[in-house]
């Protein structure tokens, strides 16, 4: 089973353009005032609407801690600061916010995992 979080955005195209061109997401289906993104297994909707929802925190992952020093080089305006190594949860990781405010986390695990 498949499934897609939407959120709420007051600003439909900008976000659009952000997880496009910032995140490397790709469009996977327009609607009326939706757009679905994918990001390798995850999809994200956006829909343009009164308010934006910024609740949650959108997690991309990467397979290792240079992947994710290079996603901070290129979001670095974007962090809340550098990444660090979390060792309760054995992850690489570092915090970031998209242009709405929404939390954005990206990770590497510093164990095996089961494939996804």
């Amino acid at each position: 089973m498949s499934g897609i979080v939407f959120f709420g955005t007051e600003a439909h195209d900008r976000i659009v353009d952000f997880y496009v061109e910032q995140l490397g997401a790709e469009i996977w289906l327009e609607q009326p005032d939706c757009t679905i993104l994918r990001y390798d297994n995850q999809l994200l909707g956006f829909c343009a609407r009164d308010r934006a929802e910024t609740d949650g925190t959108i997690t991309f992952v990467s397979e290792t801690r240079d992947a994710i020093d290079d996603r901070y080089d290129a979001l670095a305006e974007y962090a809340r600061g550098k990444p660090v190594e979390n060792e309760r949860y054995r992850i690489y990781q570092f915090f970031a916010d998209d242009p709405e405010g929404r939390t954005l986390e990206f990770q590497a695990f510093l164990h095996e995992t089961e494939p996804i």
